[in-house]
Order: C-alpha cells, then structure tokens, then sequence
C-alpha cells in the first residue's frame, strides 16, 4: 500500500506549489515587460537591461525566450526589436474586437464619400487610441498609425470622445500632469469645446498636426455613452472652414450609424 502524506508533507509541498506559481508570475511580467521596453524601437542588449533594470544574463535570459517564440526579432547590430508574433496577434485581436468589425464598413464608406482619410479611436487613458485608419484617395501623408495614443485635447477625435464630461474634466484633459499653459489658450479651448458639445461633433484646427484638419464625432453604445469616436482628416488645402461645416453632416451620421448598429437610438 502507498504511504499516505503526513500533513507536513503536503504542507511543504503546497508552500513549493505556491512558490512556483509566483516564480512563474513574475517571470510572465518581467517578459511582458521586455516586450513594453521595446516599443519605441530596437535596443541592444546593454541598453534593454539598463532600462528594464535587470542583470544583462537575466535579460537574455528573457529576451531569448521571446525570440524562441517569435514575440522578440534579434540582429547583431541593432539589438532586439518586437518580433512577427505581434503583428499576427494583434491582427487576431483587432479582428475579434466587435467594435472595429462593426464600424469598418461605415470608415470604408465615408471615406469613398469624401476622399480623405477616416480614423476610429477610443479613449485610453487620457489620451486617444487609434484603432482603425482608411486611408483616403487624395495624395497626403497623414502621420497616423494604428495602436498610437494621441492627446485629447489637440486631435478631433479626442475631442469627441469627451463631448458629454464635464468642463472640471476637460480642463483636467487640457493639460498633461505638471505641464505649463497659457490660460487664455485654454479659455479658448473650453470656448469651442461647450460648442462642440452643444452641436455633437468636434474640429481640429492644426492643433495636432500641422497643416492637416479634421471633423469627428462621437459614437455611442446602446446605453448613450460614447464608446468611441471617428474622423475625417484631411488637408487644410482641401478643408476650409466651410468645407468642414458641410462634412459634420456627413461625419455625424456615419458615426450614428455606427452607433445604431452597436444598438443606439437617439431619444425622441
């Protein structure tokens, strides 16, 4: 007959399951970590572990485990960079989020209908996510790029996404923690923004970009709230204020349309 464990021994061995656990637990952040290190560029070796704070035997360690599973790339002379892994998993996850996969069609349609480059994004943080771009047909570089976070205050869509908060929080978004500002600026800032709420979409003026303009509007889920935002940017060359009047119709209604089919209805 098998010996039966002793209650110290199934304690011991539970403290050692345990302790994997946490073992395994921090291993799985510090390679999360690796991959976060490495978002801004490629670095080598001896920069990644001064900036992770690690032993360099430890971040190779770590790093070539990620290279083994294709999450990490490795060139001699640049060092480690994020690895072809990424781009399948976060082609994966933009298809199986529901909020894309229903807007894409009106993005597609607006920007067929006005030429220009149409832009989905939700609000991250304090700033604006961009999850989806349609490039549009005219021959302008609109310096986006999906994945990237962008001030509220100075791009249309972070504008949008904040139409129904207060004026306490759109002051709070105007200006990065510690950062300086002029306050007749943002006087005018708060001006256009109760504008912008009253009439349901938002401008920007080259404030993010220089020479490129946009109208966006906001897009809600079935309980109102806004959930998201799209734009249409473009030139300043080929949106002038007049333009851009005409184009909140047509914004506003693909992204009513968007929001119609994540299951909102505007009250009566």
């Amino acid at each position: 007959m098998g010996r039966t464990p002793s209650i110290k021994t199934a304690q011991v061995d539970g403290d050692e399951e345990v302790g994997a656990k946490a073992s395994g637990s921090q291993t799985l952040l510090r390679g999360l970590d690796v991959i976060e290190a490495l978002i801004d560029g490629s670095l080598p070796l001896a920069e990644l572990s001064e900036k992770l704070e690690l032993t360099r035997s430890t971040t190779h360690r770590l790093a070539s485990a990620l290279v083994e599973r294709r999450l990490l790339s490795f060139r001699p002379r640049e060092g480690y960079s994020l690895g072809p892994k990424l781009l399948e998993l976060g082609h994966a996850a933009s298809q199986q989020m529901h909020l894309p996969r229903v807007a894409r069609p009106w993005l597609e349609q607006l920007s067929a209908q006005t030429d220009d480059t149409v832009h989905l994004g939700v609000l991250d943080g304090r700033h604006a996510l961009y999850l989806d771009k349609v490039a549009g047909r005219r021959r302008i570089n609109i310096g986006s790029r999906l994945g990237e976070r962008h001030p509220i205050a100075s791009t249309g869509l972070g504008k949008a996404l904040i139409l129904d908060k207060t004026e306490a929080d759109w002051i709070d978004f105007y200006a990065e923690p510690g950062a300086t500002y002029d306050s007749s600026a943002r006087a005018v800032w708060l001006e256009r923004m109760h504008g912008y709420a009253q009439k349901g979409y938002a401008f920007d003026l080259e404030e993010n970009e220089d020479q490129i303009r946009c109208v966006a509007a906001p897009i809600r889920s079935v309980n109102g709230q806004i959930v998201a935002a799209l734009s249409v940017s473009s030139a300043a060359q080929y949106m002038s204020d007049a333009r851009m009047t005409e184009l909140t119709k047509t914004v506003t209604e693909a992204a009513n349309a968007i929001s119609a089919d994540l299951g909102w209805s505007p009250k009566s």
